[in-house]
């Protein structure tokens, strides 16, 4: 009896970071806000951003870490035998859906005024700050949240008056009861990545259409309203004769319109949120901008996607560090912290640096895709080329970090009970969807080669490194001019096997150069060892191997 009473006293040495306020505990995130938000916006979202860091520590956690393990289910039937394709959530997923879409607005923050009592719509930094704190809870459901922003962006550019009147004020809403949610469907089994393959048939049926045809892979299968890419029958083959159109999940007269979610996937991860197969069988759809440029149009909703999974990509890399980081500083190993060991501190460091590396980017582009949206053309550009870049190495690095994690905690790390299994499976998907990797890197040559998007990210770059610490300068612009002329040696080449080399590379000085301007701020200047660490450990020896090769 006296062995269980002492055993019951010994303490736990498993640190939980239950409760946490991924916030506050985030030590740059507010000092770097500053630097991107007036001092008015950013006093105003602080208490926001202070409660929503302690919901995704929390209870937002929970409920995530629940709807992960209960996914949505699919009933083909009503109990009175009718045929149906009803997706049935786990309440905590509704749950979720809510504080997302109504209480913080994070679909409808960049279009209409009012979200957190802000009197405009919030600029895309802060959109996506709130964004990344609650993707460091859950996952699956920022894909929605995306899909759901990006299909209003692109309503409003390409679709006539009367579409936007008709679904634009109920996909903004904030009202839990009326707000509907987006998705897009493009993926095909038979041609993946090659949208000019594409096969459903669009037929004209009325003033309106009729969808014919499989898509392979449709998240959020059972949004109110989704882009599908499809093909007038009249129409070309290749990517000339691709369209767009809205399909709604309920036809004009009130009738379920005629699709069938086939069957749910069975996900690795983001198995909160349903992913489907679905059949149309003359689906009723409406016809968004001209016949024949589908993918121009969707191309915008699939960036604007890019940039959020970069996002998203970030923000799991900072949840992991935050728990490794939580871990070493509350577990006691051989008489000591584990913090304090130098291998466990050299650890830390080389999680931090792609960690910071993702968050400073993904600022960085949005606050160049809030001066795209006001006309500038150079900022246009730079966003064209800077999206496929965070999408590339960002998705590739959560995918270290988040197992490097797992390993900090130890055993416990590999336990479906703790947040790191998540993690893990989470950040494999980043480098999935919306184009591989290989996709991804290619479209860099694309945007670079067609729309001269390598020249104003280069521009960008050095009218940041002017800003820069005198003594950074010179042996940045070095660096820099050395990695551009790589770049466009290649693009010009066309040499297609280089291509993964090139983004890393445009991606890596780019980090250096911001992380440079960074440190020029006041009370910023520690942010040059991450600009130092960048230059020495994934730039320089890319460089060094290249040059040998050369």
């Amino acid at each position: 009896m006296s062995n269980l009473k002492d055993l019951s006293t010994v303490q736990n040495n498993i640190p939980d970071s239950m409760g946490i306020n991924l916030f506050t505990a985030d030590a740059d995130l507010l000092p770097l806000l500053s630097l991107y938000l007036s001092p008015e916006l950013l006093s105003h979202l602080t208490p926001h951003l202070q409660r929503l860091g302690g919901l995704a520590g929390g209870h937002l956690e929970k409920l995530a870490a629940r709807a992960d393990k209960h996914p949505p289910e699919l009933v083909v039937r009503t109990r009175q035998g009718n045929d149906c394709s009803e997706v049935v959530k786990d309440p905590a997923y509704q749950e979720l859906e809510r504080w997302a879409f109504s209480e913080f607005g994070l679909a409808a923050a960049s279009h209409v005024p009012g979200v957190l009592g802000w009197h405009a719509p919030l600029p895309p930094v802060a959109k996506y700050t709130l964004f990344y704190l609650f993707s460091q809870a859950e996952f699956g459901l920022t894909c929605p949240v995306n899909m759901t922003d990006s299909l209003t962006r692109t309503l409003k550019k390409y679709g006539s008056q009367q579409l936007v009147e008709e679904y634009f004020g109920r996909l903004t809403s904030l009202d839990a009861d009326t707000y509907i949610q987006g998705a897009m469907f493009m993926t095909e089994q038979g041609a993946g990545s090659d949208i000019a393959q594409t096969a459903t048939i669009a037929r004209r049926h009325g003033d309106d259409w009729q969808l014919f045809g499989d898509k392979w892979f449709c998240s959020n299968a059972s949004a109110e309203v989704a882009m599908v890419l499809a093909r007038p029958d009249y129409a070309p083959t290749g990517m000339a004769g691709v369209s767009l159109f809205l399909m709604p999940r309920v036809k004009r007269d009130g009738s379920p319109n005629d699709y069938r979610i086939i069957r749910l996937k069975d996900k690795l991860g983001t198995r909160s949120m349903a992913s489907g197969e679905i059949r149309f069988e003359g689906a009723e759809a409406y016809l968004i901008g001209e016949v024949g440029k589908g993918f121009q149009q969707m191309a915008e909703m699939v960036n604007s996607s890019r940039l959020s999974n970069g996002v998203r990509s970030g923000a799991l890399m900072r949840r992991a560090l935050t728990e490794a980081n939580y871990v070493a500083a509350n577990r006691q190993a051989f008489g000591r912290s584990l913090a304090n060991l130098p291998l466990m501190s050299r650890q830390l460091e080389k999680m931090a640096l792609p960690t910071e590396q993702a968050r400073s980017f993904a600022f960085q582009v949005a606050a160049m895709l809030q001066r795209a949206d006001s006309g500038d053309e150079v900022a246009k550009k730079a966003v064209r080329i800077m999206t496929p870049l965070i999408k590339f190495r960002a998705c590739r690095d959560a995918r270290k970090v988040t197992s490097d994690a797992m390993e900090v905690r130890g055993g416990c790390g590999y336990i479906e009970e703790w947040t790191e299994p998540r993690l893990v499976r989470e950040a494999l998907l980043g480098s999935i969807w919306e184009g591989t990797s290989n996709i991804v890197a290619l479209d860099v040559y694309r945007a670079s080669a067609k729309e001269g998007a390598l020249g104003a990210y280069a521009s960008h770059l050095s009218i940041l490194l002017e800003q820069a610490p005198p003594e950074t300068q010179n042996g940045l612009r070095l660096t820099l001019n050395e990695v551009l002329d790589f770049a466009e040696r290649e693009i010009s080449a066309k040499n297609e096997g280089a291509a993964r080399d090139v983004a890393s590379a445009l991606y890596n000085i780019g980090t250096a150069v911001i992380f440079a301007w960074e440190a020029s701020f006041d009370g910023m200047a520690h942010r040059i060892k991450y600009a130092n660490a960048v230059v020495a450990h994934r730039v320089e020896p890319q460089l060094s191997r290249l040059r040998r090769i050369v």
